[in-house]
């Protein structure tokens, strides 16, 4: 494989100028199911999405154990379905992907969501099973960065993606390769086949190029993101769940990512994928151009940091580091079995039994959320 060179951002014209609108919300227990609504009405949800259109959920598993923080909460879930019905957007689906580190069918089991799905009669389609989609080659009109070279045979896309809304369902948390991981990252298990690992090494050109595709396919794109218990650390999964009661929402995907990497305590121009997107004038994320409604965040700052674990460290070398050069021998060769082995050993027999699950029982038992969580019914039942 030809080793990418990034091309210069080209400005994607005939896009609003308009400030966008990023909602917060401060939240309780009790209340989130009408705060998430009312998060979303504040964003303007109703002159995001197409009326009359099929509406992709598309939450966000990081790993199928509940891990708080890691993944898409049920009130999030739930309360995005009633806010969705409130718009009267009621022809709603879920569509899951699978990732080397997660089973989809373990995550929303164990994260609660299949009893929300059944109780409000949406369907869950899974982009990895031939007969809930196919994909196709996309050739997108707007000039990319990196994907086109990544992928020279064609960019293939899930066929049930063109023509429909889709609601993104991120939590807000730290990631290793990216600092912050949000909305425009939510994007990558669903548009991206098994092979999305080929883009590691430029991950950030890899989001800004999601997002222009998003742009192209959708009728209309919206996010609600969770920030009742908020990743601080060496995630998408090893982290250190805090307590920070907040919902955010917006239509603009770069925006709601500026102001979750503000509230963590990060520039988020110095976070090059939301740099690159603002640079392309795919959204803002120079928090002067946002207009936050709902709740002042003046002078919040959570002092979130990313830090390393062991298994990050091994990615450093070979997507970032000397080895980077090597990556087409290790990870479009039988070879990327050992490393997902290796990824699976270290997430699920080591730090989840070892570590993790200790810190997720604390939460049930002391946090309001964790005993929220506890309360909605699981698939078994």
């Amino acid at each position: 494989m030809k080793f990418p060179e990034p091309k210069s951002p080209t400005r994607v014209s005939g896009l609003p100028t308009v400030a966008p609108r990023v909602a917060v919300v401060r939240t309780t227990p009790s209340t989130v199911l009408e705060d998430v609504q009312r998060a979303m009405e504040l964003a303007g949800l109703k002159d995001a999405l197409s009326p009359g259109t099929k509406t992709i959920l598309k939450d966000n598993i990081s790993w199928h154990f509940p891990f708080p923080g890691a993944n898409s909460t049920p009130w999030q879930i739930e309360g995005t379905i009633l806010g969705l019905h409130k718009a009267g957007l009621r022809d709603l689906v879920c569509v899951q992907n699978q990732t080397v580190v997660t089973d989809a069918f373990k995550g929303e089991d164990l994260n609660k969501y299949v009893p929300i799905f059944q109780k409000y009669n949406i369907p869950v389609r899974f982009n990895f099973k031939p007969e809930d989609m196919q994909w196709n080659v996309f050739s997108p009109r707007t000039p990319l960065l990196v994907l086109d070279q990544i992928y020279p045979d064609g960019i293939r896309i899930p066929d049930a993606f063109p023509g429909t809304n889709i609601v993104h369902l991120p939590t807000v948390k730290c990631h290793i390769y990216t600092t912050t991981t949000g909305a425009m990252k939510n994007a990558f298990g669903g548009l991206l086949n098994t092979h999305r690992h080929y883009t590691h090494s430029w991950i950030h050109e890899t989001l800004v190029d999601l997002l222009v595709i998003q742009k192209e396919i959708h009728a209309g794109i919206f996010a609600v993101m969770d920030g009742t218990t908020a990743g601080n650390g060496p995630g998408p999964r090893t982290m250190m769940p805090e307590e920070k009661n907040v919902i955010l929402a917006s239509a603009d995907q770069v925006a709601i990512d500026a102001v979750a990497a503000t509230l963590m305590g990060f520039d988020p121009l110095s976070i090059k994928y939301l740099r690159l997107a603002h640079e392309r004038g795919l959204g803002k994320a120079d928090p002067r151009e946002i207009e936050v409604v709902g709740e002042s965040i003046a002078n919040e700052n959570w002092h979130f940091s990313v830090g390393d674990n062991g298994a990050s460290l091994v990615g450093d070398i070979l997507w970032f580091g000397p080895l980077k050069r090597l990556q087409s021998l290790f990870f479009r060769t039988p070879l990327v079995n050992f490393f997902i082995l290796g990824s699976e050993v270290y997430h699920d027999y080591y730090r989840w039994p070892l570590r993790d699950r200790r810190v997720f029982r604390r939460w049930l038992k002391n946090s309001p959320w964790g005993r929220l969580f506890k309360s909605y019914p699981p698939a078994t039942e």
